[in-house]
């Protein structure tokens, strides 16, 4: 059941922009779910759910790591130490990694499944990653400044 609920909760967030708990609670209620607020709130914690900033200057939240892969802290620290710079032009933001980086960096970002990204493609140490839009460029660079910190 935890199992089940945690992966809607998941696929809600991809699919919704939620801001709070009760909208994530009445969400899984419309899919048969019967939550508490204090459900809810334990699941935001073990997904490791944040808050985000969306192109519209509202929050919403949204999974930074893939919470069943044991890889996930191991990419984000690899990935926080190995980029270099980022640049952008309209919607493409080029990373710049250290030697040998940009693929697991490049990983690290398709694994957090922003929709505002629509993919990346890696050499060694350069990745190219495309923005759905040019107005989301911003918002998504933000992001990943954030988590670079």
């Amino acid at each position: 059941m935890k199992s089940s609920r945690q992966n809607a909760i998941l696929e809600i967030i991809r699919e919704k922009n939620i801001d709070t708990q009760e909208e994530l609670a009445d969400e899984l209620r419309k899919r048969d779910f019967q939550v508490t607020q204090a459900t809810v709130s334990r699941d935001i914690r073990e997904l490791r759910l944040l808050k985000v900033l969306t192109a519209a200057g509202t929050y919403k939240y949204a999974a930074i790591e893939k919470p069943e892969s044991g890889m996930s802290e191991r990419f984000h620290r690899i990935f926080s130490e190995s980029v270099l710079s980022m640049v952008h032009a309209y919607n493409q933001v080029i990373i710049k990694t250290l030697p040998g980086s940009a693929n697991v960096a490049a990983e690290m970002i398709d694994n957090l499944y922003w929709p505002e990204i629509l993919g990346t493609l890696a050499g060694d140490n350069t990745i190219l990653m495309i923005v759905r839009s040019v107005e989301e460029t911003d918002v998504v660079i933000k992001r990943i400044e954030d988590m670079l910190r």
